[in-house]
């Protein structure tokens, strides 16, 4: 067929490696730059943290008092100040504590809904060669449970840190203060609790890492399965029970993996809870032996064990803290990965902001590959002007969809140089280059909501009048008319509740109310009815007049209608010129002119 293509990049999309990172290091101070804008509040917070720690240091004094003081001197007064004193510092504790939580649970979601905004905004400047080799899954795993598992982090493991370092101080105040023995003996156990830290962190750095990378895996087998498009062709071949194994297998390796990351180090908590026991026990004993023989109070003994949960307790979790934030780093180099590769078609610092385009386009000795194995264009030179109708034709895999390509700067050229109104398209502001282009490609694409936001999509300030112009253009009118919302109906998942002829002129319609001076279209009206063809072939008339158009030609409709035809054979222009012009050279063009009609009157006959 004279106007088949098929994208090379999907042909090549396996052996291109996008410029990305192997491995970005975590460095701690760009993971604080994300903290830096709410460092008001995380003052707050640490000030909530030090005061509730203080204010956690008095129920064991006043339980001293009561023992020694107002029980042992039968004191009603003492023992209603004392019990009192330790309701109250309770309740402030905890209402101090409430308002922390608040503030905390705005840093971290803050911090996280800005993490991913950077890592959408940096993904919106990847390059189609990254999202050609990349999964779908992938991408939506960093994006959202990998920025989930750093909530943890910011929420929890940061203020648990904060909070356990500041007991951990204040009790140790408090326990010398109140007897040095006790407390040093107190301390004997804490080496046992560190010493094994190290191998069992790094043990679970290592695992993390592979279990986010299986998640990868399992939300991409979803993303490929549970799609429409994806259910359609499993159901289509009966394909349910492989998928399902596969499915299985995925997921019980994923099974497998937390099991061992739940694991790890298991023997090295369960000593860290026995010493949370035995620390007790060696106090009991030693105090027991002071109060024996020197006379120590019983009240002090009672206060000194209440006080080691407040140390005990907080050491243990720093342990286990410290374990996951090793652990976390494994997420933090991912998304770092994301955020270090490199984006598409760098702009140059003093790239020119274009106005409005006259459309004079130009191929000058390009040359370009999706991989260095094979080249997709090779030495291509050609020249529309503006106002021009071209008509690219060739056989499949020839290299019109890449040609096109190259207009938006979805890539650039290896070799030579691609312009606009005399301007090499890499001087050029990208926003502005795009901005004067419209593209209508052969997978229309529409997103799952009403006829008036998709067509707004080209025009986000476009009133209802503007609307229903756009749509009378592209013959579109009469069915948003006919639905049951009119413009404010849902289109559905892609637009499937629409036909493809519709979801075209409703593509025709949204370029239409973008009013671009270049048009790009790849014209897919081979698959569809006499009649939905005619309806689109009508709408194309204004979208075209008055542009430079450059078309992949399906139809000889549109080739008769070209002021110059471009034949692409093996990634070259062959040969270019009129219809008629082509068919005297007796050439590659007039092969597949006639490959496709028997001859011209028939074909005069098609196109009516």
């Amino acid at each position: 067929m004279i106007g088949g293509s098929t994208p090379m990049h999907l042909m090549w999309s396996s052996q291109f490696d996008p410029k990305r990172p192997t491995a970005a290091k975590v460095d701690l101070r760009r993971i604080l730059r994300f903290f830096a804008p709410y460092w008001r509040q995380e003052a707050l917070v640490l000030l909530c943290i030090l005061i509730t720690s203080a204010l956690g240091q008095l129920p064991p004094l006043f339980t001293k008092w009561i023992i020694d003081g107002a029980i042992a001197g039968k004191s009603v007064h003492g023992l209603i100040v004392d019990a009192g004193g330790m309701a109250v510092s309770a309740i402030a504790a905890s209402a101090i504590g409430a308002w922390q939580g608040y503030l905390n649970a705005f840093v971290g979601e803050a911090i996280m809904r800005d993490m991913r905004d950077r890592l959408v905004q940096h993904l919106h400047t990847m390059s189609l060669a990254f999202f050609t080799s990349t999964k779908t899954g992938e991408i939506m795993n960093r994006v959202s449970s990998d920025v989930d598992a750093v909530d943890n982090v910011v929420t929890g493991t940061l203020v648990t840190i904060a909070t356990n370092v500041a007991v951990i101080l204040t009790t140790l105040v408090a326990i010398f203060l109140l007897d040095w023995r006790l407390a040093l003996l107190s301390l004997a156990v804490v080496p046992l609790m560190v010493v094994p830290l190290r191998p069992v962190g790094r043990s679970m750095y290592a695992i993390r890492k592979r279990t986010r990378e299986q998640r990868d895996r399992i939300e991409s087998l979803i993303q490929e399965t549970l799609t429409l498009s994806g259910i359609t062709l499993i159901k289509s071949f009966v394909r349910e029970r492989e998928e399902a194994k596969r499915f299985h297998e995925a997921g019980t390796d994923l099974m497998n993996l937390e099991i061992s990351l739940a694991m790890v180090g298991r023997w090295f908590v369960a000593l860290v809870g026995a010493m949370v026991v035995v620390g007790p026990a060696i106090v009991w004993f030693g105090g027991g032996w002071l109060a024996v023989k020197q006379g120590l109070g019983v009240g002090t003994i009672v206060a000194f064990v209440a006080y080691l949960g407040r140390l005990y307790g907080p050491a243990a979790a720093l342990v286990g803290v410290q374990v996951q934030l090793v652990s976390a780093l494994a997420v933090f180099e991912r998304i770092f990965d994301y955020l270090d590769m490199v984006p598409e078609a760098p702009q140059r610092p003093d790239a020119v902001r274009l106005g409005s385009a006259r459309g004079a386009i130009a191929f000058e000795s390009v040359a370009f590959g999706y991989s260095a194995q094979r080249r997709a264009l090779r030495d291509v030179s050609l020249r529309v002007e503006p106002g021009q109708l071209a008509a690219f034709v060739g056989p499949s895999g020839a290299g019109k969809t890449t040609i096109l390509q190259l207009v938006p700067r979805f890539y650039d050229p290896q070799q030579g140089r691609v312009t606009l109104d005399g301007y090499d398209l890499r001087d050029l502001r990208l926003e502005s280059l795009r901005r004067n282009i419209g593209i209508v490609t052969q997978e229309t694409y529409l997103f799952h909501a009403t006829v008036a936001e998709n067509l707004r999509y080209g025009r986000p300030d476009a009133g209802e009048a503007d609307l229903i112009a756009a749509c009378k253009a592209a013959n579109i009118y009469g069915l948003v008319e006919s639905l049951p919302d009119g413009l404010q109906t849902v289109v559905g998942e892609r637009g499937h509740k629409l036909s493809g002829g519709e979801r075209q002129r409703l593509a025709i319609a949204r370029v239409l109310l973008k009013d671009p001076c270049i048009l790009i279209l790849d014209e897919a009206t081979s698959s569809l009815d006499s009649s939905s063809e005619r309806l689109i072939q009508d709408a194309l008339e204004p979208l075209m007049r008055g542009r430079t158009s450059l078309v992949i030609a399906h139809r000889l409709s549109t080739i008769l209608r070209a002021d110059v035809i471009f034949v692409v054979d093996g990634g070259r222009i062959v040969e270019s010129g009129s219809h008629d012009e082509l068919l005297a050279r007796a050439g590659l063009y007039a092969t597949l002119y006639h490959q496709q009609f028997r001859d011209l009157d028939e074909a005069r006959n098609v196109i009516g």
